[in-house]
């Protein structure tokens, strides 16, 4: 497979997964913003929201302030944002249209249809009182392309590098949303592993949407420390750090056996895998939750650069 069309297909699941993990965000965001008491507890809510995102730096350039309604239409479908929902969707149409022959009939119509339904959605400013409509779109968007790819493509080098790109995306958020909503929700560092507000630890799992999945778990039982466990070492969770990279281990194994071999990206999850399945949330609280996410986070983007050289995605 040549190398630019790898590349199509890992970031067209790459931008699904990313567009869908800010749907969620700022849903919860926007819930979340509701509960506060006054505006400047809102708006420290949506600049969370943003700085989750990473956004927030190119937000300040081009807005002042943090209105809700002006967070969410600059993540949903703002021209000054490149990294907007809408910029994202149609990234991963454009990448799909590139390796259309790749692709079944039911992954490019799912992919392209979902495209053509946003763009229409979010030809007008999103008001509150159609926000939930959008998200819901977007959402199923995610969901119609990932059940397509599951339902209909070969196990091949196009379903590997598609599931690579959803899992690598997908591992970056879960810790990017645990390593800033956690400490936005503690009102200070002392009440690290304490129990706090069910409500507002209810909000971080929908977030990642864990909230119901923790609850059987867990019998409901809400704790800090709980949550941090569940969303990074929680092998049956799909959004947590040991299942996506398990997922990744797969994916990895079917590219090398396609290719006849393994690559320095094959050494660099298994270290990284390896380490994540041998510690506990014990030694990360210990070692420093936000120095772990970081860290975490770090290796993740190192290996997405991996597969791309060794897989020569810019050939």
């Amino acid at each position: 497979m040549l190398g630019r069309a790898a590349n199509g297909v890992y970031w067209m699941s790459r931008y699904l997964e990313r567009a869908e993990n800010t749907a969620r965000l700022i849903d919860v965001g926007f819930h979340l913003a509701l509960t506060r008491g006054n505006k400047h507890s809102q708006d420290e809510e949506w600049k969370s929201v943003l700085t989750t995102t990473g956004l927030v730096g190119n937000y300040c350039r081009v807005h002042g302030g943090f209105n809700g309604p002006q967070v969410f239409n600059f993540l949903l479908r703002d021209k000054d944002n490149p990294g907007s929902v809408l910029a994202m969707v149609e990234n991963a149409r454009t990448n799909a249209r590139m390796v259309r022959n790749s692709l079944t009939n039911a992954v490019w119509e799912s992919t392209n249809e979902g495209w053509m339904h946003l763009r229409d959605l979010l030809a007008r400013p999103v008001r509150e009182t159609n926000l939930g409509e959008v998200l819901g779109q977007i959402r199923r968007t995610g969901t119609l392309v990932r059940g397509a790819l599951e339902g209909t493509m070969l196990r091949n080098e196009v379903f590997n590098f598609s599931r690579i790109g959803t899992f690598i995306e997908r591992a970056d958020s879960t810790a990017r949303i645990l390593d800033v909503k956690y400490y936005v929700l503690l009102p200070s560092a002392a009440w690290v592993g304490s129990s706090l507000d069910n409500v507002q630890w209810d909000t971080l799992l929908r977030s990642v949407a864990g909230n119901r999945a923790y609850s059987w778990l867990n019998a409901g039982a809400m704790d800090s420390r709980g949550i941090a466990r569940f969303l990074i070492l929680d092998g049956q969770f799909p959004r947590s750090l040991v299942f996506c990279y398990d997922k990744l281990r797969s994916n990895m194994a079917g590219l090398a056996k396609e290719y006849g071999g393994e690559t320095s990206a094959h050494a660099l999850l298994r270290a990284t895998g390896g380490a994540l399945q041998e510690t506990s949330i014990e030694a990360i609280f210990e070692m420093g939750l936000h120095e772990f996410l970081q860290d975490f986070i770090g290796k993740t983007s190192r290996l997405g650069s991996a597969i791309a050289a060794d897989y020569r995605f810019n050939e």
